[in-house]
């Protein structure tokens, strides 16, 4: 695809954002742009809002499966332009228009002919919240489609267009949500002793919870346990009898994870007893697991790379970000990439405005590497 015809999806995948498993106006347009050019020995397979787009190889040895994330994000747009959400409240904050974008142009360009392999194309529902690849492949509906090695891309504001980076091993953190729920006794401000202030113990336990990573978890590995939302009290006079906190795990081994989680617990038991209070403890991984890259795909992929004119390939630092790809690279070996899309503004910001050159770059590139491995 070129350019133009590129942009013109990707502008219109943009104004309809949409949040995870809700994604019914975009499987549609996904639809009818697959449908558009679909052959003879392609096959689509829907469940839920994702879609599964099958290209059978004449003489196929394997299955080499792209996946590209639909979903967007509960956040109200600032970008001004003539394409932008036309969903109030929601925004492609996280590129997952580009990626959709690339998908489809990797799909057009890899069935021109039919291939000697097959490919799959993976367009998953629900990466931000309910990590949609899990639950597809928990559901069965890959059945003997499954890849047999998966690749995926994520956009990058901090790196310029032209530039991959990845790394063999951890590429992304493993993550869990985390929900607590504190209930005491709510009284007037002036007589604490027949009251039980849940602000005193919430603020307790989110201090006591930071020295989970800190002298818990190997500090070569790594980790971060951080709180976004503390909700206590009605009025400046009533103690608060409940308190509601929210965060987030972040680490780089699902043996980290598991680890914080149980101290997360213990914790939350030793504040209850300390406190005379009770304490409701969710904690949901879901698919959330470390994206770790096969080594031997991601050192083909980099080698491919390194000899394309017109690519840089940078060595990626491990981040913190998290992403259900990760569940798939557990029951599939593959890899994830960064994709350099130059925004001043980072990713889930309501300001995020990626360079839309980097949508034929890796249509071309990215086609090309797809390519070489039907051999």
């Amino acid at each position: 695809m070129i350019q133009e015809r590129l942009c013109e999806i990707r502008r219109a995948l943009h104004q309809i954002p949409e949040i995870g498993l809700e994604e019914f106006e975009t499987q549609h347009y996904l639809l009818k742009e697959i449908n558009a050019v679909k052959t003879s020995y392609m096959k689509i397979k829907t469940w839920q809002t994702g879609t599964l787009v099958f290209v059978q190889g004449y003489n196929p040895e394997k299955t080499i499966g792209w996946r590209a994330d639909i979903d967007g994000l509960p956040i109200t747009e600032e970008v001004l332009s003539d394409f932008r959400s036309v969903h109030e409240g929601k925004m492609h904050a996280c590129g997952h228009d580009f990626h959709m974008t690339i998908g489809l142009g990797l799909m057009e360009k890899l069935s021109r002919e039919q291939p000697k392999n097959n490919y799959l194309f993976l367009f998953q529902p629900a990466e931000e919240n309910e990590a949609g690849g899990m639950l597809m492949y928990e559901a069965g509906v890959f059945g003997d489609w499954l890849p047999d090695e998966f690749y995926a891309l994520h956009v990058n504001p901090d790196l310029p267009v032209g530039t991959v980076a990845t790394r063999s091993g951890t590429l992304f953190a493993a993550t869990c949500e985390v929900r607590l729920h504190f209930k005491g006794k709510s009284g007037h401000a002036a007589f604490p002793n027949v009251a039980n202030d849940m602000i005193i113990a919430a603020t307790n336990f989110v201090q006591q919870a930071q020295t989970i990573i800190s002298r818990n978890v190997n500090p070569v590995e790594g980790g971060v346990v951080t709180f976004g939302t503390f909700n206590a009290g009605t009025t400046n006079n009533v103690i608060a009898g409940e308190a509601r906190i929210t965060g987030t795990i972040r680490t780089l081994t699902d043996e980290s994870n598991a680890l914080t989680q149980q101290r997360i617990r213990e914790l939350a038991v030793g504040i209850s007893q300390s406190f005379n209070c009770e304490i409701d403890v969710i904690l949901d991984q879901k698919g959330y697991l470390p994206v770790i890259n096969n080594q031997k795909t991601t050192e083909t992929f980099v080698q491919f790379m390194q000899n394309e004119q017109e690519v840089v390939v940078e060595k990626a630092p491990v981040a913190m970000t998290g992403e259900d790809f990760g569940y798939l690279l557990s029951k599939v070996p593959g890899t994830m990439f960064w994709l350099g899309v130059e925004s001043l503004y980072g990713l889930h910001s309501e300001r995020f405005e990626p360079k839309e050159e980097a949508l034929p770059f890796a249509v071309e590139h990215v086609g090309n590497f797809l390519q070489s491995l039907d051999k």
